[in-house]
Order: structure tokens, then sequence, then C-alpha cells
């Protein structure tokens, strides 16, 4: 332990963050410092007293590097004390006061091993979902109940559907909640029955995974109530809900339920190839260390913009080492087909999650016959 101030004592355990920095040249360094600064003691340097808060408890520019034209990449390292080990500090001390600020964009993080306690992380992670599946030697297939507007006991009828036809999860849409036609507990109680009856009738081992994205005064009774009536899984908006629910969430034994994660409302986060921050650091990164088993995202090519860089840098996020964090699946959705199987098995490999909507629906008037015919197609394309 490093010996600070009165009470201060500091461990010397730091964890970093790349910022790329947009900016001219000679406003490089300037901007880095300030981050040092803004996302720790948020005080000017000038008025600090040399000793061991400026030290120690300041941010460190451990590198900075020209990577373009105006373009930097500055790794920056904090103590660890600067989180109190609390998730929401963390998220803070990442990109809080400074997300306010044009050019700077998260593109990394670092944690030494010691910082694993401020995140368990995935209860079940990739391999975890993989077994409790027995899908190890392929891609997971999930659809979506929808749309929005039908009632409990069609969207019951529509998930017995996908569980007969083998689908491996089945999620509710993002946008259904508690609405009147579908009320949450009513419909969560439908589903999960529907599923269970399917899997005991036609062998399959279908997992139902409610939208609890509700009001904070709600969804800890969602989690509990959906695990109670026999639901495999939970689908979460963290944009929605806050991170640190999420990861709650996840960490709670008395439920041990996959969570997959939604990326509703946080969209821009990303948009900006200047600020925010990169994909693989929100919806791969973040996405773990919140406890996330499953993250959606915009497939490449599909109805949003997300390129085939970004999707990869998903992946990277979802797999690449971070401390103690276990690799989670990436569920790249929109314009799934059977002839886009190879292209996506050759792209994502075997480790991932195939969510197929409207493409499910137009094979023909038999959602079993469709989900079974898309299943063997996945299972010819990954022998």
């Amino acid at each position: 332990m490093v010996p600070g101030g009165k009470d201060l004592v500091i461990s010397g355990d730091r964890f970093s963050v790349h910022y790329q920095l947009s900016c001219l040249p000679d406003k490089a360094a300037v901007l880095a410092r300030h981050i040092c600064y803004e996302q720790t003691v948020e005080f000017p340097e000038d008025l600090i007293p040399d000793g061991d808060i400026k030290k120690f408890l300041t941010g460190r520019i451990e590198s900075l590097t020209e990577i373009g034209d105006n373009t930097f990449l500055a790794e920056i390292s904090y103590a660890s004390e600067v989180t109190g080990m609390e998730f929401p500090q963390f998220l803070n001390t990442l990109f809080g006061n400074i997300s306010i600020l044009p050019g700077i964009r998260i593109t990394g993080i670092v944690l030494p091993e010691s910082m694993s306690a401020i995140s368990t992380g995935p209860r079940f992670g990739s391999a975890g979902i993989k077994k409790l599946l027995h899908a190890e030697g392929r891609p997971l297939v999930c659809s979506a109940l929808k749309p929005l507007g039908l009632s409990s006991v069609e969207l019951a009828d529509q998930a017995y559907q996908f569980a007969a036809g083998g689908l491996d999860l089945i999620k509710d849409d993002h946008g259904i909640t508690n609405q009147q036609f579908s009320p949450f507990k009513e419909r969560v109680q439908r589903c999960s029955d529907a599923v269970q009856e399917a899997n005991l009738k036609y062998g399959t081992k279908t997992l139902y995974l409610p939208n609890i994205s509700g009001p904070v005064e709600r969804i800890f009774e969602w989690a509990r109530f959906a695990k109670d009536a026999g639901a495999g899984g939970l689908l979460i908006a963290p944009g929605l809900t806050g991170w640190d629910t999420m990861k709650t969430i996840s960490e709670d034994g008395s439920l041990s339920l996959p969570v997959m994660a939604h990326p509703a409302f946080t969209g821009t986060y990303v948009q900006s190839p200047a600020s925010g921050l990169s994909h693989g650091v929100l919806y791969g990164l973040l996405m773990r260390l919140a406890g996330a088993d499953m993250t959606v995202f915009p497939n490449y090519g599909g109805r949003f913009s997300f390129s085939k860089e970004e999707c990869r840098d998903i992946i990277s996020g979802c797999i690449k080492p971070l401390s103690q964090t276990k690799p989670i699946l990436p569920a790249p959705g929109g314009g799934m087909t059977t002839e886009k199987l190879k292209d996506l098995t050759d792209f994502y490999g075997k480790n991932f999650v195939m969510l197929i909507g409207g493409g499910l629906h137009r094979y023909s008037p038999s959602l079993i016959n469709n989900s079974r015919y898309f299943m063997d197609e996945v299972k010819k394309a990954c022998p």
C-alpha cells in the first residue's frame, strides 16, 4: 500500500482508458491533461496543493500518440480507489463530465486483476449459455415475439410455435412491457407455460426471455416473477433502466438467469466517429462488465447503419481479455435469412446469437415449420 495524506491509503493499482482525441496537435496534450483532472478531482490543477492527492488520485497520462490527421490516442490511468469500487462511479470516472465535451471518444479499457471486485461480469458467458442449450458447435438462434399489439394469448401461441420448432431463444420484443393489451405478468406466465409445454412435447430446450425493462419500482419484482413463472432468461435495456440495475440483476444468485442486453437508447453514444464510445466498448466491454451474457446490436447490411468494421469491433469487445470477465455472445440482428448463413458464420464464427425476425415469418404460414427449417439450415452450415 502507498501511504497518502491523512486517512489516504492508496493501493497503487490503476486501470487505463484509451481516449481518441480529435483536436489540433498543439491542443492534444492540454486536452489529455484536462481529462486527468476533470475525471478525478474536478478542480483546477494550480489550486491543488502538492502532495498525495495530486500525486496519486489524479489521472495520469501513460502515453499520447498521433494516429491520424488531428487525431491522437491518449492512454490515461486512474487509481482504482477513485471508483470507490462501485460500478456507477467507475462509469463516471471513465466518461463523466468529459462526455459533454466534443472530440473525445473511448476506444478501450484495461482493468487489472485487482479490480475484478468492481464487477463479477456475466454469470454464464458465452460458454455457459452454449452449454446450457447443448449448442457448443453452432450459433444460437433467437426470435422476438412481435408485433406490439398482440394479446398475451397470441404472443404465447407464437412462443409455443417457436419452441416447438426448436429455436434456442425467444425474447419479448423490446417495446413490449406492460401494456394493457399484454400485461407483463399475464404475458410472462402464458409464454413461459407455452415454451415449457412445447419443450416437453417436442424435446426442445428453448429459453424464453421476457423484457423486464420497466420502472425501477417494478423491475426487480418483475425479474423475480419471471423466475418463478419459469422463464429461462431476462431481456434488459440498460440504456433505459441503468447499467447498475442490469449488473445487480445479473449478480443476484437467487435469480441465476441468463441476461440478454438490448441496445435501445444507446445508439447516439457510438454514432459520431470523433466522440462518445466505440462500438466495441459500448456493446462489448461495458455490456460484459454490467453482467450481460448476450449483447444485441444491428448487423451490418441491415436497416441500421453499422458497418462490418464496427461489428468486428463489437466481437472484439465481447471476447478480448478483460480482468476475469467471461466472454459473451454477440447477438446481431436485422435482415437474417438462410441465404446469408454462410456469410454470417464466416464473419462471426460459431459463437454468436442470430436474431431473426420478419424473415422467420415469410417462408410459410407455419412458424413451427419455418423454425425447424431455419434450425436445420444452421446445423447444416455448422457441421
